[in-house]
């Protein structure tokens, strides 16, 4: 039976020991401060932000190259083994593809996935895959697999100000909101590979009653997974998993998010993932 391999890339925040474990091979964008370019994959937990508060320009991202893609995708089939890659969104970065078209450069058989999220999100798909990929499921098992926890997934993210939306282009994307409006808190959801808005305020009660609201939604619900990344300080996030953690059984994974999102955040930012079952 042909093995599969799981593919993804660096906008992922997952623990590294589980993609050890799980044989994950995560493909690092680059990220461009003052001039000196950066892989993700080589950034330290607080060194990005670090960086880009003494930056003068907002750092830029760039997605993999097509040739990384289709080196990765020969090198991973030498032993005839299928590839499944899964990436963010398309409306975040051109990464699915960037990485359809090394497929179609390799020799490699690859089916290429948007996850139409991304952070922990893409995880839950990821993990999912993976796990599946180990136990020798095929790959239309896992695809469908996959499928399945995209449509039971939601990603929430709080930001603490547009300026970093705005300058990096993304705004255009968020609809709705004024770019006047720099010190905003906004919680946004995505959903159909768009971000929108769902609350926006000024004070930090502005999240804390957002929180309110899903806590009753989730006590309706039955969750598998929940997972809260953040950007800068933990504090808010350690609080939002003692209020979280009483709706599902696995622990919550607290983590910082990778730089990729940080550019796009900016400091304080924070993104709660929740899974259900299906």
């Amino acid at each position: 039976m042909t093995q599969v391999k799981i593919v993804t890339d660096s906008s992922v925040t997952i623990e590294p020991e589980v993609v050890k474990e799980l044989n994950i091979t995560v493909v690092p964008l680059s990220v461009m401060i003052d001039s000196v370019l950066y892989s993700d994959a080589d950034l330290e937990e607080g060194e990005f932000l670090r960086l880009m508060k003494e930056s003068k320009n907002l750092p830029k991202t760039s997605q993999p190259p097509v040739g990384l893609f289709a080196e990765i995708f020969d090198e991973l089939s030498k032993d005839g083994s299928q590839i499944l890659a899964i990436h963010m969104s398309h409306a975040l970065s051109g990464t699915v593809e960037a990485a359809r078209q090394g497929a179609s450069l390799s020799t490699a058989n690859v089916t290429v996935l948007d996850s139409s999220f991304t952070d922990q999100a893409l995880k839950f798909q990821v993990v999912e895959a993976a796990k599946l990929a180990q136990e020798g499921q095929n790959i239309e098992t896992i695809v469908a697999h996959v499928e399945e926890v995209k449509k039971n997934t939601e990603l929430y993210i709080g930001v603490s100000t547009l300026e970093n939306l705005v300058k990096g282009g993304r705004i255009g994307r968020v609809t709705g909101l004024l770019s006047s409006l720099l010190n905003i808190r906004v919680v946004m959801q995505m959903k159909d590979d768009e971000l929108q808005p769902i609350v926006k305020g000024r004070g930090a009660k502005t999240f804390k009653k957002w929180l309110d609201e899903l806590v009753s939604k989730l006590s309706e619900c039955s969750v598998s997974e929940i997972g809260i990344s953040y950007s800068g300080t933990r504090d808010w996030a350690e609080e939002m998993k003692e209020i979280l953690q009483p709706f599902v059984d696995k622990s919550i994974s607290v983590l910082e998010t990778g730089s990729i999102i940080q550019t796009h955040t900016g400091e304080n930012a924070w993104a709660i993932l929740v899974r259900y079952e299906s």
